[in-house]
């Protein structure tokens, strides 16, 4: 049962990997215009994408110093979920 729960977290910690590279690389193309966000379809989009992954990001930004215009957050992010995917493997396996 808890090898189950482990593979269900793992799943969503992969999930959310990817939507926080997706919402980075949206932005990255909005920054530079390639994305035309009067479509009311992308801008409801990326709207969700943000709300999804501001929670995220907002702890880690009062953290981190300012780097201009860079966002170092979704890095800091992304290794903290390989650091607990990583944990929860080791667990996992000494459970099994």
């Amino acid at each position: 049962m808890t090898l189950a729960i482990f593979g269900v977290i793992d799943l969503l910690l992969r999930v959310l990997t990817y939507v926080i590279i997706a919402q980075a690389i949206l932005s990255w193309l909005v920054a530079f215009n390639v994305i035309n966000t009067s479509n009311d379809f992308m801008r409801s989009f990326l709207s969700a994408l943000d709300r999804m992954t501001e929670p995220l990001y907002r702890p880690i930004r009062r953290i981190l110093p300012d780097f201009g215009g860079i966002d170092f957050s979704p890095i800091v992010v992304l290794l903290l979920i390989h650091v607990l995917r990583i944990l929860l493997g080791g667990l996992a396996a000494d459970i099994a």
